[in-house]
């Protein structure tokens, strides 16, 4: 990320002018505040955009990976800017749901635009009652169905990508196994 000269941009606020009246008519300082207003120019304008670089939708797209730093967002450069945009926009989003079953086809929808169905619940359990008795043994996995989205870009569902990403949402605990269906469970429109 570089924010550096930008050939012919002008200073919004030029020292110059700013200069006093004994300095108006200075070649020399009027050519050496030139060249300062020619280095901060950027700055000014850098300054001026500034709540436009922290938001991720109107931010330059050099940007963005510092920003998905920010806010623990998926950023991977091979994406469309678009999609960049949105993953680092829904990110905060994304983590109050991670570990859920919405947050994790939500996740596949976005990044992957794969819809899912998410089967099982990782034996997550908890009581108000002191000495309830354990819950029973918790199913082997939880079961990921993916299948490509109807109003999606209609591309295959890449099964690796889709581990992948997989791997790094479901909760260490549970064991997560992955369907790659040609559309929806029992032929529904989703």
């Amino acid at each position: 990320m570089s924010r550096a000269a930008v050939p012919g941009l002008p200073s919004r606020h030029p020292i110059g002018g700013q200069l006093p009246a004994l300095y108006a008519d200075d070649d020399f300082a009027q050519r050496f505040t030139a060249g300062l207003d020619t280095v901060l120019a950027p700055v000014f304008s850098a300054l001026d955009n500034l709540p436009a670089y922290f938001d991720p939708r109107l931010a330059p797209a050099d940007f963005l990976p510092w920003l998905a730093s920010w806010v623990g967002g998926a950023d991977d450069p091979r994406w469309p800017l678009e999609l960049r945009r949105e993953a680092v926009a829904r990110a905060v989003e994304l983590h109050r749901w991670r570990g859920t079953r919405r947050g994790l086809t939500e996740a596949l929808r976005l990044i992957l635009g794969v819809s899912a169905e998410v089967s099982g619940d990782g034996a997550a359990t908890w009581s108000r009652t002191p000495g309830t008795d354990l819950p029973p043994a918790p199913p082997e996995e939880v079961l990921v169905r993916v299948w490509p989205r109807q109003d999606g870009p209609g591309h295959p569902v890449d099964a690796d990508r889709v581990r992948s990403l997989i791997r790094t949402l479901c909760p260490i605990h549970t064991i997560c196994r992955v369907e790659v269906l040609p559309g929806p469970p029992g032929g529904e429109t989703r």
